[in-house]
């Protein structure tokens, strides 16, 4: 998560004024969770844990989201700043977000509501000398000593650049043997680190949840990360965080046989052609643009660090242009995707919304600073969308050369974007769903047999007409059906 600290649609109403959503009341919890279908990840970032249980059990469960990602819970340093979370000095799982009892609560309302639990694991390093004083659970400690835990011993020292902080990321050899910003750098390739880091992983597992997200982890050689996996006492889905870096010698595709890997290059891309070039050039994006193997890769459009960091990253600011942006990933073949739910921030290092002991406050939805991207209609829509097509290809893709795209997706499902400066009216679009009427996802819910928003209506052909807007979009699934 550290190395990006070295590199340097207003038309919202458009998508309509009911793009924030709250959950329907009359849907049921999901049942336990399970693979299957559900394959889009919710980045609940920086939420406590009881709001994470409410969350999964009022909306993402009955929405169809298959995960919850949810911040670092170790003991970590005191502080508003979001990035304190990624400062571990225990492995005690007490946290400004919850303590331990809170943490179990929430994984077993998680499942419960069909939703998995996957934990963001700083595993590459502990806290650097930036902070002074107690862990948030009274646990003592300092730059190389983390009593009961590590000692000077167990840390990288690489003696390296005056301060052992990396600067040549071309220099495989420092990247993962000297610090990320003073962040005291852990031996993983010692026996007594791994036995240490597998039994905090181990002791999650025990608690419930079903995966890590591993920060950091392009500054650990991947038979680190490997033997650790194999240190744990059942099978857990594992992500990696490898940042690309043209010309670096550490390439995302190392980390493939320990799991799946974030593919950065995705939302950084996706914007680009959102904001400056041409959706029609997105019919070969994926592997063709030289990503990593779709089967790999879980894709994002934003998440803590990007937001932050990325220049030109579309973000919640962006409104209707990030909506639509969502929109086209949960409806692409390529990768796993992960959905950010964020907050309001006016500083890179503001931390989310606390209490004067720095305490995270429950989150309520569009209020009091949190976003809850994963609640917009659009997008909590088109997970829906998302899970109908699980399995099926991209078919019968169109675009005008320029900014107007339509594909499907098997017979299950067909989205076209009009990302002109015009609205595009009259046209027919084929697609390969059975005859039938469907509820325009993108503006309506489907309940029952009624839409609250434009029916499409399907002809024995295939076909189906629609006018829209500049800056819009139309779905429909075979789970939006309703006739």
């Amino acid at each position: 998560m550290w190395d990006r600290r070295r590199r340097a649609f207003a038309t919202v109403l458009v998508l309509g004024a009911a793009m924030l959503v709250a959950p329907l009341a009359a849907t049921p919890p999901g049942v336990a969770a399970t693979a299957g279908p559900r394959q889009v990840i919710a980045n609940l970032f920086e939420w406590n844990w009881d709001s994470v249980a409410a969350e999964c059990r009022d909306f993402l469960g009955p929405r169809g989201y298959g995960h919850v990602q949810v911040s670092p819970p170790q003991e970590h340093v005191r502080g508003f700043e979001w990035w304190v979370a990624y400062q571990p000095v225990s492995y005690r799982i007490e946290s400004r977000k919850g303590n331990r009892t809170q943490f179990a609560a929430m994984v077993t309302a998680c499942h419960q509501a069909g939703v998995k639990v996957i934990v963001d694991a700083v595993v590459n390093h502990m806290a650097n000398e930036d902070k002074s004083g107690p862990g948030w659970a009274g646990s003592t400690w300092s730059h190389y000593n983390y009593p009961g835990t590590y000692q000077v011993q167990d840390f990288h020292h690489c003696g390296r650049n005056g301060n052992d902080d990396i600067v040549n990321y071309f220099d495989r050899y420092e990247v993962q043997n000297c610090e990320l910003v003073n962040l005291a750098d852990l031996d993983t390739g010692a026996e007594y680190v791994r036995g240490r880091l597998a039994g905090y992983l181990n002791d999650l597992l025990s608690l419930g949840v079903d995966g890590f997200r591993m920060d950091a982890s392009k500054h650990m050689p991947a038979a680190d990360i490997a033997n650790i996996k194999a240190r744990l006492s059942r099978p857990a889905y594992l992500v990696q965080e490898v940042i690309f870096g043209a010309g670096e010698p550490i390439t995302p595709g190392e980390y493939t046989g320990n799991g799946d890997v974030h593919e950065f290059r995705y939302g950084k891309d996706l914007a680009r052609v959102f904001r400056n070039e041409k959706l029609a050039y997105l019919s070969s994006f994926g592997e063709a643009w030289g990503y990593l193997p779709s089967g790999s890769a879980v894709a994002f459009i934003d998440n803590h660090d990007t937001q932050r960091d990325t220049p030109g990253v579309l973000t919640y600011r962006d409104n209707g242009s990030y909506a639509l942006a969502n929109a086209f990933m949960l409806a692409w073949s390529y990768g796993t995707p992960t959905v950010m739910s964020s907050y309001e921030f006016s500083s890179r290092d503001q931390g989310p919304p606390s209490d004067a002991s720095g305490r995270t406050t429950n989150a309520t939805c569009f209020t009091g600073g949190w976003r809850c991207e994963h609640r917009w209609q659009v997008i909590a829509n088109m997970v829906g969308f998302r899970n109908a097509v699980a399995g099926t290809a991209v078919v019968n893709w169109y675009d005008n050369g320029n900014n107007h795209i339509a594909f499907g997706r098997g017979s299950a499902g067909y989205l076209t974007i009009n990302d002109e400066d015009g609205p595009i009216n009259g046209r027919w679009y084929h697609t390969n769903l059975p005859a039938g009427r469907y509820c325009d996802v993108i503006h309506g819910e489907r309940s029952g047999s009624t839409c609250t928003g434009p029916v499409i209506t399907v002809d024995a052909g295939g076909w189906f007409p629609a006018n829209i807007a500049a800056h819009d979009a139309v779905a429909i699934h075979i789970g939006a059906r309703i006739s």
